[in-house]
């Protein structure tokens, strides 16, 4: 391999890692978001926030990293991909910023109804930023047309019947992760409560999945020959499921991480499934990473910039959880809450 084959691979691999740190950390914030929406008890939407608060934003740096590294390191996949994508984009940094007023400023009031309010916004905005994530994702796997470096596209691909399917699938998903994490984080009958979303939504996404599954090998052929290979299904399989059995015998064990660990899991496989299904492609049906990459001068200097930045980041990340973990109690409200 040359060298600046082996520079590209490590741009992709930052780039990958930076995309799938955000998903597991921030997507468990919007999972978090999602289901403090369905929930009447201010109480435990309290608590609920409480346990997110003083971590959300340190999540969403992946997503900084992810999308400078793009423009960085792929400028090509850049300049096809942000056309192609405009509206969803748009609508998840709106979003994102409407979760975190919500967040930010639901305390400032004691008007149950304003806060009421407020964090139908946060869900809102969790919901919109969630479905815009997967309907990109869903645009991205089904294929981006483009000519001498430009989208040829309409720009609205990402409203096809695919894109909208893996939108909803990863709400659904991000919802899992967010009970899971709340039976973590809480205790009495917000954990009772969070065990039973956490199990039905472990069965909703694992049926969701195997549709989409199904749904990605019909789509190409070299899609279904990669997914169904052997060497790729064995592994696939019988992680997703002795995770899978895991997940529902991790409630009985007293270390209450469990259950958000196997569906860690679960996320990390469906996202290295999806790159394996269009590697060495950065944006099917076409463009490959070695076609799309900025010089090996601009790409060794990201590099090094990846490399001081992501250990920082994980500190930050980790410390932060080691702070504020511990279980969270739903405060004392007034009866008129």
């Amino acid at each position: 391999m040359l060298e600046g084959d082996l520079i590209v691979l490590l741009s992709a691999a930052a780039l990958a890692f930076s995309v799938l740190s955000y998903v597991l950390l921030d997507g468990t914030d919007l999972g978090v978001g999602i289901i403090m929406g369905f929930t009447r008890s201010a109480r435990r939407r309290r608590a609920m926030a409480v346990s997110i608060l003083p971590i959300w934003d340190a999540n969403e740096t992946w997503l900084v990293l992810g999308g400078g590294g793009l423009l960085a390191l792929f400028p090509l996949a850049y300049a096809i991909l942000l056309p192609a994508l405009y509206v969803p984009f748009i609508a998840m940094f709106l979003a994102l910023i409407v979760r975190a007023m919500a967040l930010e400023f639901r305390d400032y009031t004691e008007n149950p109804t304003i806060k009421r309010g407020i964090d139908a916004l946060h869900m809102c905005g969790s919901l919109i930023a969630a479905g815009c994530q997967g309907a990109a994702l869903g645009t991205l796997v089904q294929g981006i047309s483009h000519r001498n470096g430009q989208f040829t596209g309409t720009g609205w691909e990402w409203t096809s019947p695919f894109a909208l399917y893996c939108a909803g699938v990863l709400v659904v998903g991000y919802a899992w992760l967010g009970a899971c994490w709340l039976y973590w984080r809480s205790e009495s009958e917000l954990q009772q409560t969070s065990r039973r979303q956490a199990q039905l939504l472990c069965v909703a996404t694992f049926v969701l999945v195997i549709i989409l599954l199904f749904w990605t090998l019909s789509m190409a052929t070299v899609y279904a020959q990669r997914l169904s290979s052997p060497s790729v299904l064995g592994p696939a399989g019988g992680t997703a499921l002795v995770s899978f059995i895991a997940f529902w015998a991790s409630f009985r064990s007293r270390h209450d991480v469990l259950p958000l660990m196997c569906a860690l899991i679960l996320f990390v496989l469906a996202f290295t499934l999806m790159v394996i299904t269009i590697f060495p492609l950065i944006v099917p049906p076409d463009l490959t990473l070695f076609d799309a990459a900025s010089s090996r001068t601009s790409q060794t200097f990201m590099l090094a910039g990846f490399a001081l930045l992501m250990p920082v980041t994980w500190f930050y990340n980790t410390f932060g959880f080691r702070i504020f973990s511990g279980k969270v109690h739903p405060p004392k409200v007034r009866q008129a809450e």
